[in-house]
């Protein structure tokens, strides 16, 4: 990780917030994302005492025009953009007849066009150097439906469609993608969601993050496309 530079979008979350503490204790150049600064700014604090190059960006991802200033920056700052991690990510669970046009909105505006926009906009520069990884976290509903998932299923199987056919026009430039299908995430995710689960069964965010380091720790040639990990009290197949 030494001198890499990474954006993490969604870096106060729960696994964002992991994968930056481990990320900076190994000397990445970080850009840290989120749409809170506050938020930001208080991880910035709790980042390893040795992070000299960690930079917040308070950005909305649901903007475009954000995205595109967020990435020029980084790029200025640091010259290049090696790693891009898409952590950000919210959900409703609900029946479908109880699903208002605002629900399906706010899903794939936030975590299919959120994840689109950060996704062209850093590869518009990766693509420049022939060189990037593109780490999307999709989540399990992103690949087996569930009830009471309709409008946030549609929005992770939307991102798988999106990455895969992005990593196909973009593999002769050097780019490589990463999706990463975690099953529940004891994270601030769940702090919204009225359905009744058990956090103490849920996967940790650090084993999340651990996930995460190791695809981007692998030799050049080494591809992982996907990565699936789930908690063993709730498994799909």
């Amino acid at each position: 990780m030494q001198d890499k530079v990474i954006v993490v979008v969604g870096a106060t979350g729960g696994i964002g917030s992991a994968l930056t503490t481990q990320l900076a204790a190994q000397g990445a150049r970080l850009a840290l994302v989120a749409r809170n600064p506050d938020r930001l700014a208080s991880l910035m604090t709790q980042l390893h005492p040795a992070t000299q190059q960690a930079i917040p960006i308070p950005t909305d991802i649901t903007d475009p025009k954000q995205v595109e200033a967020l990435m020029q920056k980084v790029a200025a700052q640091f010259g290049r953009i090696d790693v891009l991690v898409n952590a950000a990510g919210a959900g409703i669970l609900k029946p479908y007849n109880k699903l208002e046009p605002a629900d399906l909105d706010y899903m794939l505006d936030l975590n299919l066009k959120g994840s689109f926009y950060t996704c062209q906009a850093a590869a518009n520069i990766m693509k420049e150097a022939k060189s990037g990884h593109i780490c999307n976290v999709v989540g399990i509903l992103g690949k087996h439906p569930m009830a009471m998932a309709s409008a946030y299923c549609a929005s992770k199987f939307g991102l798988v469609g999106l990455s895969k056919c992005m990593a196909d026009e973009l593999k002769r430039f050097g780019l490589k993608f990463t999706l990463f299908y975690f099953g529940g995430v004891d994270s601030p995710f769940w702090d919204s969601i009225t359905l009744k689960v058990d956090r103490n069964k849920m996967l940790r965010p650090e084993t999340a993050a651990n996930a995460i380091v190791y695809a981007l720790s692998l030799e050049p040639q080494a591809i992982p496309m996907e990565i699936n990990i789930q908690p063993e009290s709730h498994l799909f197949f």
